[in-house]
């Protein structure tokens, strides 16, 4: 009887490579025991049966950005009012979420689930766009440019607008000051009779509600559908894409 060793042990001495290289292998979902991908370097093997994909590669794995369609009442970065917590955006980040939509090409990997930051926090009634990378760069991109990069959410209201209520949340010397600090400028539109389309730069939490109490309306709820010039699309509520290498914030 074989005694059981670490995958990438049996792998590296099957290639005869390093093994690194054999753990590169299998994190890269390359390699199968008995007919079945096994991402884990530590997983034990004996007499079972290894194969290489006869396309693996040992480029390193790229960081990858995920784009999901949070559901209200799920957690993203800004708690929740409510004494009940919240279950946590980042648990529906899992293959079976992965919309049928995804254009990426990519093959979903374990380790595409790990280490991911939250990188646009989105208050918890609220539904709609938010992003989590394992990258770096669009980390760093979405964090310098929070306060100049526009998002654009679809707010549906109940209330009366007050007389040239619209006129001024449109106007660049709107006077709106919120927790001491002179807001930017926003572009407003009606969609229909009770739902507002508000595209910002900079928000802040609680900054559309209070824009919207200031000219007689109350929010019933919020849907952020873009982030800076990455829209959400078609993605279903729940479910999340890959960001596409042709894609920029």
């Amino acid at each position: 009887m074989t005694e059981p060793v670490r995958l990438a042990k049996a792998l590296a001495q099957m290639l005869n490579c390093s093994r690194r290289e054999a753990e590169q292998y299998i994190e890269g979902g390359w390699v199968r025991v008995d007919g079945v991908v096994v991402e884990e370097p530590q997983f034990r093997v004996g007499s079972q049966k290894i194969e290489l994909d006869r396309d693996a590669s040992l480029l390193a794995l790229t960081p990858v950005t995920l784009l999901l369609h949070k559901p209200a009442g799920h957690e993203a970065g800004l708690g929740s009012a409510s004494r009940q917590p919240a279950p946590p955006a980042l648990q529906l980040l899992v293959p079976a979420n992965r919309s049928a939509d995804d254009r990426s090409g990519i093959r979903p990997l374990k380790k595409h689930f790990s280490a991911q930051a939250l990188a646009t926090p989105l208050a918890t009634p609220a539904s709609g766009l938010v992003v989590f990378t394992q990258d770096w760069r669009v980390a760093r991109k979405l964090s310098e440019d929070a306060s100049v990069m526009e998002h654009e959410v679809i707010v549906e209201v109940s209330g009366d607008l007050v007389p040239g209520g619209l006129e001024r949340l449109n106007r660049v010397d709107h006077g709106f000051t919120y927790r001491g600090v002179l807001l930017p400028p926003a572009r407003v539109s009606w969609q229909n009779e009770t739902r507002l389309r508000f595209a910002l730069k900079g928000e802040q939490p609680g900054q559309i509600a209070y824009m919207c109490e200031a000219v007689g309306l109350s929010v019933q709820a919020m849907k952020r559908i873009r982030v800076g010039r990455v829209p959400m699309s078609s993605l279903a509520v729940g479910q999340w894409r890959y960001l596409l290498p042709t894609e920029r914030f």
